[in-house]
């Protein structure tokens, strides 16, 4: 990936992270594009230890990607294990390499914290990602995701 650079986000690129998750949450059906909601979520995942967010970036410096993780502790481990989310690519950069590369420097990161497994959610409707993942031997689970909205972000 010579045409592209892959360096841990700062406050500076929040903007274009959220741009990013703008494309992202316009194809999952769980989610809506909210600026506000998105910007919050950003500077409190790069204030956090245990969270880091990789940024592509092509050489006209544009963003082109992004993935986050996060730490949770699995007592089914009994260690760290690593939340994947926020894996996105810009269409004109699909099928280069670039999800793969940035799945890589997440989990990278995951390991060097200690982390002993990884999961990731995606839109069950995202036939594109699923096929994504299926490539790079992501294992589906038996578990279901479920939600409740405790108030108002």
């Amino acid at each position: 990936m010579k045409d592209v650079r892959i360096t841990p986000a700062s406050e500076a690129d929040i903007p274009d992270l959220v741009d990013l998750l703008g494309v992202l949450f316009s194809v999952e059906q769980d989610f809506t594009p909210d600026t506000d909601k998105q910007r919050r979520g950003l500077a409190a995942l790069l204030a956090s230890s245990g969270g880091h967010i990789a940024i592509a970036r092509d050489q006209a410096a544009r963003a082109v990607g992004m993935a986050t993780a996060q730490l949770v502790i699995s007592t089914a481990e009994g260690a760290p294990s690593a939340w994947i989310e926020d894996v996105v690519v810009r269409e004109d950069w699909r099928g280069k390499g670039l999800g793969h590369a940035l799945l890589d420097t997440v989990l990278a990161w995951a390991r060097a914290q200690g982390a002993v497994r990884a999961q990731l959610l995606a839109d069950l409707d995202n036939t594109p990602a699923l096929a994504f993942y299926d490539r790079l031997e992501w294992q589906p689970t038996r578990l279901g995701a479920r939600r409740l909205m405790l108030g108002k972000a």
